[in-house]
């Protein structure tokens, strides 16, 4: 089988595509891959840069979707079954990948494979943000960091399903922005001066959750953005800089600063998978919560993939098609 493979942590351009011997089955699911989400994270392991590092070489990817090969007897899934799949850390950038029955989701036929190998990671993140941490209430209104983003674009479909009626989406040029209002944003605000924009869109009250992929520098005017009683969800730190809180603004008008580690919390409650696939897969059966629009590069290309997270000209979740 074709697979990417990192050798040597020099970045993005350390990926390329090798011949691997295909997995055994070993009482997994055997699973053909016809597409595998890139994600930050993956950037971050071929710099040796993420808190879990690898032995060289590895197969990067978390996220992936195909056609079941096979299947142990007693599996909810068998031979023929339109999937996706989680690796939940390396390995999903092969042609061929075998996993646990409990890491592996029927994919609705609505959902065609580019879409279902990007919407994993960052829906389940979302949807477990959004409810779980955040306890978004009807009506809310939710403010979204790197809206263009995989994370962003999520929040962005996913917000207003489950009960958002306002999503304002922090952008950095008028293209981010075209994407974002795509993907569902209600208004976009610049990324420079968004606390202005903020205030003067919800009439000086301020945003009942704001989701944080980035952090960096703009931390505390997305504390200064939140409405008395509201959340600032930190999800991540694409921007590079972990931020500090000043905890006396906590105080101020009793906010909150909510942690969202959706891999640990997944890995230390079982069965927690499926209750969140069992909540998901039904929004997008039925077309409430629209497929993500993944921006799509051939296997060939990881490399290119993998660069476009880094220096953030990817708009939406990124995909390899790992088949012609």
């Amino acid at each position: 089988m074709r697979a990417v493979q990192i050798s040597q942590l020099d970045g993005p351009a350390a990926a390329r595509v090798v011949d691997l011997e295909e997995p055994a089955d070993d009482g997994a699911v055997v699973i053909d891959v016809h597409a595998a989400g890139v994600a930050f994270p993956d950037v971050l392991q071929s710099r040796g840069l993420y808190q879990y590092k690898p032995e060289l070489p590895f197969v990067p990817g978390g996220e992936a979707a195909g056609v079941v090969r096979s299947a142990p007897p007693g599996a909810h899934v068998r031979a023929g079954d339109r999937v996706a799949a989680l690796t939940m850390l390396n390995g999903a950038m092969a042609q061929v990948i075998a996993l646990p029955a409990e890491q592996v989701f029927k994919l609705p036929d609505t959902v065609s494979f580019e879409a279902g190998a990007g919407l994993l990671f960052n829906d389940l993140t979302v949807l477990f943000a959004l409810t779980t941490r955040g306890k978004l209430s009807a009506g809310a209104t939710v403010l979204v960091h790197g809206a263009a983003g995989g994370i962003g674009t999520s929040t962005l479909r996913l917000a207003g399903p489950l009960g958002a009626s306002r999503v304002i989406a922090v952008v950095s040029s008028p293209a981010k922005a075209e994407v974002a209002m795509a993907a569902g944003a209600t208004d976009t605000v610049p990324a420079d001066g968004f606390r202005e924009a903020v205030a003067e869109l919800t009439g000086g009250k301020g945003v009942d959750l704001v989701l944080d992929p980035v952090g960096g520098d703009r931390f505390t005017d997305s504390l200064r953005s939140l409405a008395p009683g509201g959340k600032l969800l930190v999800v991540g730190f694409t921007g590079g800089e972990i931020p500090m809180v000043k905890v006396n603004r906590l105080l101020l008008n009793n906010i909150d600063v909510v942690g969202v580690g959706w891999g640990a919390w997944v890995m230390s409650h079982p069965g927690e998978l499926e209750r969140q696939w069992s909540a998901l897969e039904p929004m997008l059966a039925s077309g409430a919560v629209a497929a993500p629009q993944p921006q799509v590069f051939a296997l060939e290309q990881a490399a290119d993939a993998l660069a476009a997270l880094e220096d953030r000209t990817a708009a939406g979740k990124v995909v390899l098609r790992m088949r012609d």
